[in-house]
């Protein structure tokens, strides 16, 4: 018998276990924890490895119900949709319908059943494009996911013993999710490894035609992949509620491409015929570690894109190039009736119309009329002419925001007793793009003025500029500009007086002595940057008061409820909770509440409104703040005066309505001190 050499055998090994060079994926996730461990902090602990896999684990699950599809040829968008929709019927037939958990999982469970079935009787039936059909499926299931909970309602509080499984822990160290990962990923290795099923979906990946030749059936075998993925969608959403503790329409938003990027990464192909599941583990790997790992570090987020974004490039250039020798033979081509792309065409105008009558039912229902525009005109711009309703133009930092929600009030209070249009726009989220966006819109439409949230000081100055060259007088307000790109800014607070207030009550809370963590906003927002460089500085006060780590909740409520559990997990020294953005207050303080750490302390900035039940409850102790109906007020009143020129450069005060005489400090126009809320005062305020 013939000795196989060492060579021979390493590449037998190759062939087997990494057909499409997923070693290489292996050696890069080594030497990206092997970086981290260098850089961050507490980054290579057996806690932080097992908070990883916590995180990962919806994705997960997404990924690898993706691999067989793309392993097929095929692709489903609509996986993050059917998220959504899955955990809002999860949440309203436990809550609403009065179902026992049980059954309302299995309703949810057989939700994601029926919109798999749908996009597999539209691919595999219909002969449908999978990108189309499952784009318009995204669209169609978030519409619907939407239209149940009217954009707004958030079904939370459920019990401890459902909790459990997106929360609880195997001797009190490995998450329990990662039994139902381990047991999807061995059941799709045997499907797609170890069956003829599996064998036949590479087949069909390969040469469709060739497939249907061998006497394969192609359009069942495609069909029972999508089915699955919607299977597996829906019991993802049922452990991302069991996560996070709550069942919201956004769930589950921007997971799909996060999904399919796991699994290219990992060696698939997106041309079909090649993948493995442990490939898509190693690329989810790879995605999660580099997050956890620059937050950790605390270095942007944004990295992540960059260089995941970067990596697929490559790869599928890679692929397209090595896979041009072995074009499939005989492929058919595939065409559309007009029939057909109506069925599509109505099914995104029906997603899109439960959208639109929500939002419409929402308005009508809080009782704010349409806000009015500005009618054309050629007077020159920033000039109040008689007869003429000047158009203050206000964009918050993002809509959704409760906090900047609250901000509107007043803005919508000021251009009523002025007088004023008011235009009151922004981004869903945090993205400064889209306000340069929109103050590139505002400037052609030449309002008379701008009054914006700052999300990104360096991107938005420019465009800044720009309108004030055109003659549009610029405010900002909540978070500054550049200097010379604005007028005026309206502070609602000088950010050594927030900060010193924040560190004295951390002291305070602490005794002066222990270890605390801030989550923040975004890790680019200028104003709670700021923030945190005087609370550093302040803490010289208290050199006993260690800043253990700082973690972005990008304004979100359910990440900021994510990260909170990384910190108390990864960081069991923490006694306090530092939250300086406004829904990362109640989302740090769910977060403690349910881990039943009862030595934790949560403190930060955000409205009573939204903190009130944590605080009389006992979890956060303290809010700062200032009166954010006040500074939407401001924003509007200020812009209008200066609108008007009845604002100069030097002055030292305004008159702004009811808010009385204002101080003026360099060109910062001041609305206060900060108020501490608690338990004594909270339930006086109404924002």
């Amino acid at each position: 018998m013939q000795a196989v050499s060492p060579q021979a055998a390493l590449s037998r090994w190759r062939e087997r276990f990494c057909p499409n060079g997923e070693w290489i994926l292996l050696i890069a996730l080594i030497g990206e924890v092997g970086a981290f461990s260098a850089i961050a902090q507490n980054f290579l602990t057996l806690g932080n490895f097992f908070e990883i896999i916590r995180a990962s684990t919806e994705l997960g699950l997404l990924a690898l119900a993706l691999t067989p599809v793309i392993i097929t040829g095929g692709i489903d968008l609509s996986v993050g949709s059917m998220m959504s929709l899955a955990a809002v019927v999860f949440g309203a037939a436990s809550r609403d319908w009065q179902l026992s958990l049980t059954l309302a999982a299995i309703v949810a469970l057989l939700v994601g059943c029926g919109g798999g079935a749908l996009n597999a009787l539209l691919i595999s039936c219909f002969r449908l494009p999978p990108l189309v059909v499952t784009l318009a499926t995204l669209s169609m299931f978030r519409g619907i996911a939407e239209g149940l909970t009217r954009g707004a309602v958030n079904y939370t509080n459920f019990p401890k013993s459902f909790l459990f499984f997106g929360q609880g822990y195997l001797l009190g160290l490995i998450p329990i999710q990662l039994t139902f990962l381990l047991l999807v990923f061995l059941g799709y290795w045997i499907l797609l490894h170890r069956s003829v099923f599996g064998r036949a979906l590479y087949a069909i990946g390969f040469a469709p035609a060739g497939a249907r030749y061998a006497g394969i059936p192609v359009r069942r075998r495609v069909g029972a992949v999508y089915f699955l993925c919607g299977f597996v969608s829906s019991l993802a959403a049922l452990l991302y509620v069991a996560h996070l503790g709550q069942a919201k329409a956004d769930a589950g938003s921007g997971y799909e491409l996060d999904a399919i990027t796991a699994v290219v990464l990992g060696g698939a192909s997106v041309f079909g015929g090649r993948g493995t599941v442990w490939g898509t583990l190693l690329g989810l790997f790879f995605l999660s570690v580099l997050q956890n790992g620059l937050h950790l570090a605390a270095l942007p987020s944004e990295f992540t894109g960059v260089l995941t974004g970067v990596l697929l490039v490559l790869i599928i250039g890679f692929d397209r190039l090595t896979s041009s020798g072995r074009r499939k033979i005989g492929e058919e081509s595939v065409t559309v009736k007009n029939s057909q792309v109506a069925v599509l065409c109505g099914a995104i105008l029906a997603g899109s119309l439960i959208v639109a009558f929500t939002n419409v039912w929402l308005v009508r229902s809080l009782g704010r009329p349409a806000p009015p525009t500005a009618s054309a005109s050629t007077a020159p711009v920033g000039v109040a002419l008689p007869g003429r309703r000047l158009a203050i133009a206000v964009m918050p930092k993002a809509k959704g925001d409760p906090y900047f929600v609250s901000v509107r009030a007043g803005a919508e209070e000021a251009a009523k007793e002025l007088g004023v249009d008011l235009i009151w726009d922004g981004p869903t989220g945090l993205e400064a793009a889209r306000q340069n966006e929109l103050v590139e819109n505002w400037i052609t439409r030449r309002v008379d003025a701008i009054a914006v949230a700052v999300e990104n000081k360096a991107a938005i100055s420019t465009v800044l500029r720009k309108a004030r060259q055109a003659g549009i007088h610029v405010l900002t307000w909540d978070a500054d500009a550049e200097p010379d790109a604005r007028d005026f800014f309206a502070n609602q607070a000088t950010p050594e007086g927030i900060a010193n207030t924040l560190t004295d009550e951390a002291a305070r809370l602490l005794s002066a002595k222990g270890e605390f963590a801030i989550i923040t906003g975004a890790l680019t927002a200028a104003n709670q940057n700021e923030w945190i460089r005087f609370i550093e500085k302040r803490l010289s006060r208290y050199p006993d008061l260690k800043l253990a780590t700082i973690r972005p909740s990008d304004d979100d409520r359910d990440k900021a409820f994510a990260e909170t559990q990384t910190i108390l997990g990864v960081f069991p020294r923490v006694k306090l909770v530092m939250a300086i953005s406004a829904p990362a207050v109640p989302g740090a303080g769910e977060a403690v509440r349910q881990s039943g750490r009862r030595d934790v302390d949560v403190i930060g900035l955000s409205l009573p409104s939204i903190s009130k039940p944590y605080v009389h409850e006992g979890v956060v102790q303290t809010v700062v703040l200032w009166s954010t109906r006040d500074l939407g007020y401001l924003a509007v009143y200020a812009s209008s005066l200066l609108a008007e020129g009845r604002i100069r450069q030097g002055a030292a005060s305004i008159q702004a309505g009811r808010l009385g005489s204002l101080r003026i400090q360099g060109s910062e126009i001041i609305l206060g001190n900060p108020l501490i809320i608690n338990k004594s005062n909270i339930d006086q305020l109404d924002f």
